[in-house]
């Protein structure tokens, strides 16, 4: 667990320091082909914004762009009984209380995000109280628990932060490029080439985000089942609750691909094994219930 707590923070540092270089180089090679140094400049505020919000906002606006509101567990009972269950397991795994959400949505699925477990927060959907039994409940909140211990939190909401500006970025900057050649007659030979550059640059940047964002989040999703199951000292619960929510087939309306890799289970529904093996950014469901199944605990 140290290990990977260890390596998270390295893995964050070394993603944002990536992304201010990327950003940077795209605002380079457009600064050339427009010849206007503010681009550039404007480049830096973006990069080094970017970084702020990703790491002290980015959490906020994951839970806004899903849609999820704080638990109320002064007047609700149901939602009273599952602060009750958090704050249980909670003590169990030496952990602050985290902040609790509830997202208005029928499709079972939950995710944690935060940048540490002082400053945690874990959503879970209607859905995912209506349609499992409690010991299905604690399996999936002891896991979101163990990525709030192992700090995978920081790491996801970086990677979510970060990718959403980025793609961005590389929208608007594509959009200012086409309406620059449309209405701006001019030959400029000696910036053709970084154009080139600068917009290669900007159409592989989302998909190099989304390539670590693979990379990320599969290993993190067997060593979170482990540390969950070991939790509750039940994997058969964290098991059942997986099979339940893959097999569902209500979608979760308030997903996106930037958000989809922190939800316990993939909100966009089964894919083959093989497909799942290559470009999920989670594990074949499968193979996390047979090592679930195999722990003795």
């Amino acid at each position: 667990m140290y290990q990977q707590i260890a390596a998270n923070r390295r893995k964050t540092v070394l993603l944002m320091v990536l992304f201010f270089g990327l950003i940077l180089a795209v605002g380079y090679a457009l600064a050339v082909y427009y010849q206007d140094w503010g681009i550039m400049a404007i480049a830096l505020v973006v990069s080094l914004l970017s970084n702020w919000v990703s790491y002290w906002w980015g959490d906020k606006a994951i839970l806004g762009l899903s849609g999820a509101r704080l638990l109320n567990h002064d007047q609700d009972l149901k939602e009273r009984q599952i602060y009750h269950l958090v704050e249980n397991l909670c003590i169990t795994a030496g952990v602050p209380l985290p902040a609790v959400y509830i997202i208005n949505d029928p499709a079972p699925n939950a995710f944690a995000t935060g940048r540490d477990p002082k400053h945690a927060s874990i959503a879970l959907t209607t859905g995912l109280l209506d349609k499992l039994d409690k010991a299905e409940l604690e399996g999936v909140i002891a896991h979101e628990l163990s990525h709030v211990r192992n700090y995978d939190i920081l790491l996801a909401t970086v990677v979510i932060t970060l990718l959403g500006l980025v793609v961005m970025i590389s929208d608007w900057t594509l959009r200012a490029r086409w309406y620059g050649s449309n209405n701006n007659d001019r030959d400029n030979q000696g910036g053709s080439w970084l154009a080139i550059i600068g917009l290669i640059l900007i159409i592989l940047s989302p998909i190099l985000a989304r390539l670590i964002h693979f990379a990320i989040s599969r290993k993190r999703e067997y060593l979170a089942d482990a540390s969950g199951a070991l939790l509750t000292r039940y994997p058969e619960g964290l098991a059942r609750a997986l099979q339940k929510i893959s097999s569902d087939k209500s979608k979760l309306r308030m997903a996106s691909s930037a958000t989809a890799g922190i939800y316990i289970v993939n909100p966009f529904g089964k894919t083959s094994e093989v497909v799942s093996e290559l470009f999920s950014t989670h594990p074949p469901i499968a193979k996390r219930i047979a090592a679930l199944n195999n722990m003795n605990v």
